[in-house]
């Protein structure tokens, strides 16, 4: 049986990719029959598209790559913006849902999911180049495939996925080799991310019946629980440094970013705000974080704050549509 509160959030997070952050989540359907993955050309290519730029908000470096539904409901896909809001280009056209995009450690390619092959509630992990071009099916597999991580050395994605009846963290070569299974655990675990050093992945899971925030060997053994509170606990994202890890909760009501030490100490609310605050990611040099938020009207945004909550700065300024999971280009 798949376990329902990590179920509701991924089928969310597949809502809000989809159609912005309206609507109700759905149920996740059962995986069909198991295949192994293999790396698979997307058909066509899609030439990147420049957008009309926004008003630029704030200095900082390097690009941001995020999902928008700006080509209209159910229609999200893939952008990329410089960290001052400048230079907004799109990377994928495809009619369908396209969302969760992450950088590999050189920043030549992004890993993101797709709902191209099928249903909207199972998608798959891509990979393509950083500009877009060459977009492969990695995972190929009629299961819901979410949460693409890629490990520091850029050899390995880690990602969640039902394929065997719930969802549990797999590993997989970046050519869509040697799929493993990491957590084989009853419950539901989703949203890996990689510490910088490569030896443990951080993860959210509701096995101890609420959803925390977990860390493991990146074997999957020895897992910890560094959360424990009555909210909902969800997406951890590490620090350059690997010393703090943060990540979104509700515990104090709505969604807000908190940041933690990494062995779970010192939980500090950096947002407080009552708007809905999402999916952080850290500037390259620790010193800022990214996310999507609703702070500045009904539709969400992606703002980039100071890592101690101050100077929260909107770089994408667009009322009418949900910018949303961004992610930081690496060594910027």
């Amino acid at each position: 049986m798949k376990s329902g509160l990590v179920v509701i959030w991924l089928a969310a997070a597949l809502l809000l990719a989809a159609c912005g952050d309206g609507g109700q989540p759905a149920a996740t359907p059962e995986p069909d029959a198991t295949a192994e993955p293999s790396g698979t050309p997307a058909s066509g290519t899609v030439t990147p598209t420049e957008e009309p730029a926004s008003t630029p908000a704030a200095s900082a470096a390097g690009k941001i790559a995020f999902s928008s539904d700006r080509l209209g409901p159910f229609n999200a896909q893939i952008y990329v913006v410089n960290a001052d809001g400048t230079g907004l280009t799109r990377l994928t056209d495809t009619g369908t849902p396209e969302s969760q995009p992450t950088w590999s450690p050189d920043g030549t390619r992004i890993a993101f999911t797709s709902t191209r092959d099928g249903n909207v509630l199972t998608p798959e992990i891509y990979v393509m180049n950083s500009d877009g071009s060459d977009q492969t099916n990695l995972t190929n597999h009629p299961a819901s495939d979410q949460t693409p991580a890629w490990s520091p050395d850029g050899a390995r994605i880690a990602f969640a996925s039902d394929r065997e009846g719930n969802f549990d963290i797999h590993v997989i070569n970046v050519d869509g080799s040697g799929l493993t299974n990491i957590t084989r655990n009853p419950a539901g675990d989703a949203a890996p991310a990689w510490s910088p050093d490569g030896t443990r992945i951080a993860f959210v899971s509701d096995r101890d019946g609420n959803s925390e925030i977990y860390v493991m060997n990146s074997d999957g053994s020895d897992a910890i629980r560094l959360t424990d509170e009555p909210g909902f606990d969800s997406n951890p994202t590490w620090s350059p440094d690997g010393t703090r890890i943060a990540f979104v909760s509700d515990r104090d009501g709505n969604t807000e970013i908190y940041v933690m030490n990494s062995d779970g100490s010192d939980q500090t609310n950096l947002t407080s705000d009552p708007a809905s605050d999402l999916t952080p990611t850290w500037s390259p040099d620790g010193a800022r974080i990214a996310f999507a938020s609703s702070r500045d009207g009904a539709r969400l945004d992606i703002i980039v704050m100071n890592t101690d909550g101050s100077s929260p700065t909107n770089i994408t300024q667009d009322a009418n549509h949900d910018d949303s999971f961004p992610a930081w280009s690496p060594g910027q």
